[in-house]
C-alpha cells in the first residue's frame, strides 16, 4: 500500500505566517484575537490556528476564517461566447445590478462566489464577449468581491518578493533572483563559517541562515549600536539557530586588524556576599534598636500603659514605611544586577567574536549594504580563508567598478565578474503565453570572486604604482628633478 501524502507544518500560535492573496503578500505573527488588516479586509486568525500552511480561507462576517471549500466548476460543453469584442460598447449599461444591490447581497451574507455568478447573469454583454474575455471578467470579478486568503510558510522567496514588492528602499533593492545568485555564488551551504555584512533589514541574514539549516557559525558585521533584524524575525526559525550566530560591530574592525582590539576587564558577576553584608548589617542595626527600645520600656512601664494605643499606631505606620523602603532597595539591587549580567554577557560574546575573527579562515564573505563596498570589502577580505567565495551587492554598477580596479590592483583574488541579472515575467495560458507587459528594471549588480594567497611584495609595490599614478603632474616632475 501507497501512503498518502504527509500533511505539512501546521499553524500554531506565536508563529510568523505569511498572508497571500493573488500577488500580494504580507508577514504577521498568529495571535489569537489580534485583529489583522489586509487588502481591505478584517479578520481574526483564531481559526487559522491548527490548520496547514497553504490552506486557503474565507472570510466570513464577524472577521472570522473558514477553509474554503473546493467547488467543482461545472462546465457545460456548448458553452456560449462570441467570435470577437467589436460590438461591444462599453457605456456602463450593460450591468443591470446597481452599487446599492450589491451591497444590500454583502448585507445579507451572500457569499462572494454568488455575487460573482449574479453579476455574470445580470450582464448584457457577457455572452457576447469572446471566451478569453469571459475569463478575464471572472478573474477581476472574483478578485474584487472574493474575501479569500492563503496562509504560507515564510522562506526566502516568499520574504524576498514580499519586501521587494512592499518596501524595496529597506532592502536596498535587492531583488529576489539577484538574491537566489548571491547564495549560489558564494556556496552557502551547511557547516560553513560565514561572515555577512548587511543592511537590508535582516532579509541577507535569514537567507544565509535559512540555507545553512542551523549547522555552522554566522558572523554579522554591523554599523551602529546593534545589528536590525527585522525581517530575521519574520522567518520564524527555532532558538537553536541563533546559538551560533555571532555579531561584531564595524568600528572595531579596524583595531582587530591592527592587533590593538582590546576589551576592558571584564565585570565581575554580580557577587552576592556584599550585597548578604549589608543585609546582616541592617538586621544588627535593627537588633541594636529593639534592644534600646526594650531596656526604655522597662523604665518607663507606667508611661506607655498611657499612650500605647497611640504608640501602637506610629509603630504600624513605621512598619509599613520600612518594608515599602525595603522592597524598592530590593528592585533596585535586581535592576542593578540584571544590567551587569547583560554587559558582561555581551562583552563575553564580543571577545568570543573576536576570537573566531582572528582565526581568518571564514569560508565565505557576503556584502550587501548601503555603503560603498571598496573599504568594507578590502577589510573584511582579512578574515577569509584562501580558495573562498566572496559576494558583494551594490544597487549601482559605478561603486562595483571602483571596487573592481581595487581589487585588482591589490590581488589576491581571481576570478573577478561583475554581473547583472536579468528577470522578466511570463504569462501562461492556453493561446496566450506572452511577456508580461510590466517587468523590473534592475535589480542591482553583483561583484564576486575567489580569494588566494596575497603576495605581501606584490601587493606594497603595486599599492606604490597606484599612489604614484594618484599624484598629480606638477608634484611628479619636481620629484624627477630632485633625483637628477
Amino acid at each position: 500500500m501507497e501512503a498518502g501524502p504527509r500533511p505539512g507544518p501546521r499553524i500554531c500560535e506565536g508563529d510568523c505566517a505569511v498572508l497571500k492573496r493573488d500577488d500580494v503578500f504580507k508577514a504577521v505573527p498568529v495571535l489569537r484575537r489580534r485583529k489583522i488588516i489586509f487588502e481591505k479586509q478584517w479578520f481574526y486568525l483564531d481559526n487559522a490556528i491548527g490548520h496547514t500552511y497553504g490552506t486557503t480561507f474565507e472570510v466570513t462576517s464577524g472577521g472570522n476564517l473558514q477553509p474554503k471549500q473546493e467547488v467543482e466548476e461545472t462546465t457545460t460543453e456548448t458553452k456560449e461566447a462570441g467570435t470577437d469584442n467589436r460590438n461591444i460598447v462599453d457605456d456602463g449599461k450593460s450591468q443591470k445590478l446597481t452599487h446599492d444591490d450589491i451591497k444590500a447581497l454583502k448585507d445579507k451574507g451572500i457569499k462572494g462566489q454568488e455575487i460573482v455568478q449574479q453579476l455574470i447573469e445580470n450582464s448584457t454583454t457577457f455572452r457576447d464577449k469572446t471566451e478569453f474575455a469571459q475569463d478575464k471578467y471572472i478573474k477581476k470579478k472574483k478578485k474584487k468581491y472574493e474575501a479569500v486568503i492563503t496562509i504560507v510558510k515564510p522562506s526566502t522567496r516568499i520574504l524576498s518578493t514580499m519586501y521587494y514588492a512592499r518596501e524595496p528602499g529597506k532592502i536596498n533593492h535587492l531583488r529576489y533572483d539577484t538574491l537566489a545568485q548571491m547564495l549560489t555564488l558564494g556556496n552557502i551551504r551547511a557547516g560553513n563559517k560565514m561572515i555577512v555584512m548587511e543592511t537590508c533589514a535582516g532579509l541577507v541574514l535569514g537567507a544565509v541562515m535559512e540555507r545553512m539549516g542551523g549547522y555552522g557559525s554566522i558572523i554579522q558585521m554591523y554599523p551602529g549600536g546593534g545589528p536590525v533584524r527585522a525581517a530575521t524575525s519574520c522567518f520564524g526559525f527555532p532558538k537553536p539557530f541563533f546559538d551560533n550566530l555571532h555579531e561584531f560591530p564595524l568600528s572595531k574592525v579596524d583595531s582587530l586588524l591592527s592587533g590593538t582590539f582590546s576589551t576592558e576587564t571584564l565585570p565581575s558577576e554580580p557577587e552576592e556576599n556584599t550585597l548578604v553584608e549589608e543585609e546582616s548589617n541592617g538586621l544588627t542595626d535593627e537588633k541594636q534598636i529593639s534592644l534600646q527600645e526594650t531596656e526604655e520600656e522597662t523604665t518607663t512601664e507606667t508611661a506607655m500603659e498611657i499612650n500605647q494605643t497611640e504608640e501602637q499606631d506610629t509603630m504600624d505606620m513605621n512598619t509599613e514605611d520600612g518594608e515599602f523602603k525595603e522592597n524598592k532597595e530590593k528592585e533596585s539591587k535586581d535592576n542593578v544586577r540584571e544590567k551587569q549580567r547583560k554587559q558582561w554577557e555581551r562583552r563575553k560574546k564580543l571577545i568570543e567574536t573576536a576570537a573566531l575573527l582572528t582565526k581568518k579562515n571564514a569560508d565565505g564573505l557576503i556584502v550587501a549594504s548601503k555603503f560603498h563596498p571598496t573599504p568594507l570589502l578590502l577589510s573584511l577580505l582579512e578574515f577569509v580563508a584562501p580558495s573562498r567565495p566572496f559576494v558583494v551587492y551594490c544597487q549601482y554598477k559605478e561603486p562595483l567598478l571602483e571596487c573592481y580596479t581595487k581589487l585588482r590592483e591589490r590581488g589576491g583574488v581571481i576570478n573577478l565578474k561583475l554581473s547583472e541579472t536579468w528577470l522578466r515575467n511570463y504569462q501562461v495560458l492556453p493561446d496566450r503565453s506572452h511577456p508580461k507587459l510590466t517587468m523590473s528594471g534592475g535589480g542591482g549588480y553583483l561583484l564576486s570572486g575567489i580569494t588566494v594567497v596575497l603576495d605581501k611584495g606584490k601587493s606594497d609595490s603595486s599599492h606604490l604604482e597606484a599612489l604614484k599614478m594618484e599624484e598629480p603632474s606638477s608634484k611628479r616632475c619636481k620629484v624627477q628633478d630632485l633625483h637628477c
